[in-house]
């Protein structure tokens, strides 16, 4: 995935929806049903794709970092109450 600069105006519909333009779907694999993360920064609306790509990215980063036992703990601690 090779990020461009280029900057490109599209439109707000009554609803808020957004057309990504075709070259930037493809290249960032955004297909249809395509989740993705809004976020709020100082420059303004940051859309994020959730993608097959994105999510094997993730494998294996909270390897070492006892994720899961907190989880799990909390759990716990929830049914307890």
């Amino acid at each position: 995935m090779i990020a461009t600069f280029k900057t490109e105006t599209v439109n707000f519909g009554t609803k808020g929806q957004v057309v990504i333009p075709r070259h930037l779907r493809k290249e960032f694999e955004i297909e249809e049903g395509t989740k993705a993360t809004v976020v709020s920064t100082p420059e303004g609306i940051l859309l994020k794709p959730i993608t097959r790509t994105f999510i094997k990215s993730m494998r294996g980063s909270l390897k070492g970092t006892k994720a899961m036992e907190t989880f799990m703990a909390e759990r716990k601690r929830e049914r307890d109450l």
